[in-house]
């Protein structure tokens, strides 16, 4: 199993619109939980948190969220980025095979215009990044934000698809 987790500051639309994906990994058992770590939102991510079941923490230390997750392998994930259908498959499938960091492949449907991608320094988290629990614990620090703990890992590719949280910010 994993627990999802959501680094958020104002993202109210952008986050449900990736819990809305995740409901299908939480149906067939795959997500155990998913853990929003609130960096000072003022709209109603907390209310919104809150009716889906999701485990609201404000400004915390991500050494100690990452040690308290339930599940053996995290999912780090933007607020607006939806895994494509087929995801839960290849992630169990991955998990099965106790294999290293992996991340999913941008969609080739959804994808930013041409000249949108020129130039643009793209998120350590555009397109998830699955660790092992136990590599995040011995990565993670106090301070840290979720994207400076998915960045420098060795990854293999998983074979399904995102939509990067960056393509609905472009819509």
């Amino acid at each position: 199993m994993i627990s999802v987790l959501i680094e958020c500051k104002d993202d109210e639309k952008a986050l449900a619109v990736t819990l809305a994906a995740l409901v299908h990994g939480a149906v067939e058992g795959l997500v155990a939980e998913v853990i929003i770590l609130d960096r000072g939102s003022r709209d109603g991510t907390a209310l919104l948190a809150d009716a889906a079941g999701c485990r609201f923490l404000e400004n915390p230390d991500l050494r100690e969220v990452v040690r308290s997750a339930r599940g053996d392998w995290l999912l780090l994930i933007e607020p607006g980025a939806r895994p494509l259908l087929g995801w839960v498959d290849h992630i169990g499938q991955h998990m099965a095979a106790g294999r290293m960091s992996a991340r999913m492949r941008p969609s080739r449907e959804y994808r930013l215009p041409f000249f949108k991608r020129l130039g643009r320094r793209a998120s350590a988290l555009e397109h998830g990044v699955l660790i092992p629990k136990r590599q995040a614990i011995a990565n993670a620090k106090s301070g840290q934000s979720l994207e400076s703990l998915g960045r420098g890992l060795a990854m293999t590719r998983l074979n399904c698809e995102i939509v990067p949280a960056a393509v609905l910010a472009f819509q």
